[in-house]
């Protein structure tokens, strides 16, 4: 249980750190990029508003930009521009403000938008605008190589940089998780280590007091007090048994002796005496067990999870009802089902506590059934200690089915 709670919490924290950081880098980078787009798009504009050139290029050329535009952007941009009649003939191309394109390839440029038909966007590395001018078109191009470079390369360090601490916070994550589930991991053993030391001290006094009314009703005979106190002595007992059995497994779960041996007969001779059982009870037992399958395994363990699985089955299905259990193998596993009819209503909160210690799904907490509402905690230790899982779950409404996967 302990290593499985630091692998959720490695888990888990990696997986928001994970998040975190790729929320961060991609904010920034859609951010930067919507930026260089922003500024391209605002210098074309102002340059296809003035048919392909700065405002008042002849004379100074700060005084007619926008307040918001460099007077030095003149001079570090680089631009050029293709007039199209509306039969989308080239009428004039304007490449003298870019050495690395001639009109040539201009012409390239500005057929290649003309085919694609769209407004605006990236061709290369220049961001263009096709805009209507009299009764033909201009597209206009600008230059953002330096600006699309400087983008790629804060992206890719911005990846690195990312990588870099996810993994740096991981180690450290999971170097130092058991320091951070020292105190749960304490109190649960202290936990358990309590459960097995009360169990072997209550034994004590239990056995004195099933001996002591033994002793009164030979000088007393049979009465109803003694009768209930043995009752109760009895209760008890099985209760601390499996408190302690239940402890044990837990504590186990890497230590428990497994050894080879046939599953499919230890299945079948363990529910074989509740079919006695079922019919007092006048209830329908159905038993299928594929036969001539073993296991890695206690056989002692798995025989106590098929005990309590009919027993649990047995208790809480109604006269008239129908208890099936089904053992096959599917691929690697193992499949042990049972399911019984049942009468009452079990909702989704009580599937999902369905396991725990002490609970019903009665609220009363009626004991009628002679249960103490801790064997099924007891059926998932065994097979989580065998590296299963198990589950519960209702079938058509008035079927209870209870599932364990055991790994081969």
């Amino acid at each position: 249980m302990i290593k499985n709670l630091k692998l959720k919490f490695i888990v888990l924290s990696t997986i928001s750190i994970f998040l975190l950081l790729l929320t961060v880098v991609f904010g920034m980078n859609v951010l930067n990029y919507n930026s260089v787009v922003r500024e391209a798009d605002s210098t074309l504009s102002l340059l296809s508003h003035n048919k392909g050139v700065f405002p008042d290029m002849g004379g100074n050329r700060g005084d007619r930009l926008p307040p918001n535009m460099s007077p030095e952007l003149p001079f570090e941009s680089r631009y050029f521009s293709v007039l199209l009649n509306g039969n989308g003939d080239v009428i004039r191309a304007e490449t003298s403000q870019i050495i690395s394109v001639d009109a040539e390839k201009a012409v390239e440029y500005a057929d290649d938008i003309m085919n694609k038909n769209s407004k605006c966007g990236f061709v290369d590395s220049f961001r263009y605008v096709r805009t209507v001018e009299g009764n033909g078109v201009r597209i206009t191009f600008l230059d953002c190589g330096r600006q699309l470079d400087a983008y790629y390369n804060f992206l890719i360090i911005s990846i690195i940089m990312a990588i870099t601490g996810f993994i740096i916070v991981f180690l450290v994550i999971s170097f130092f998780s058991g320091k951070f589930i020292r105190p749960i991991s304490e109190s649960y053993e202290k936990q358990k280590r309590f459960i097995t030391d009360a169990g072997h001290e209550i034994k004590t006094p239990l056995t004195i007091i099933s001996a002591n009314v033994d002793v009164l009703e030979m000088d007393m005979g049979k009465n109803e007090c003694l009768e209930d106190i043995r009752q109760q002595a009895e209760r008890l007992t099985v209760l601390t048994n499996d408190l302690v059995y239940l402890a044990r497994m837990e504590e186990s779960e890497n230590t428990l002796q497994m050894i080879e041996f046939p599953v499919s007969d230890v299945v079948q001779e363990t529910s074989a005496p509740f079919k006695t059982l079922f019919q007092a009870q006048e209830k329908e037992f159905i038993c299928n067990v594929q036969p001539m399958l073993s296991m890695q395994g206690n056989y002692k363990a798995i025989r106590q999870l098929v005990s309590i699985l009919m027993d649990n089955a047995l208790k809480y299905s109604p006269v008239g009802g129908t208890v099936t259990l089904n053992f096959t193998r599917q691929n690697k596993n193992l499949i042990l089902t049972v399911s019984n009819t049942i009468d009452t209503v079990i909702t989704s909160e009580n599937l999902n506590h369905i396991f725990d210690r002490f609970y019903r799904t009665d609220p009363s907490r009626n004991s009628e059934t002679g249960g103490h509402g801790i064997g099924l905690s007891v059926a998932r230790a065994i097979v989580t200690a065998h590296g299963g899982k198990i589950n519960a779950d209702i079938k058509g409404g008035n079927l209870f089915q209870i599932t364990a996967v055991l790994p081969i």
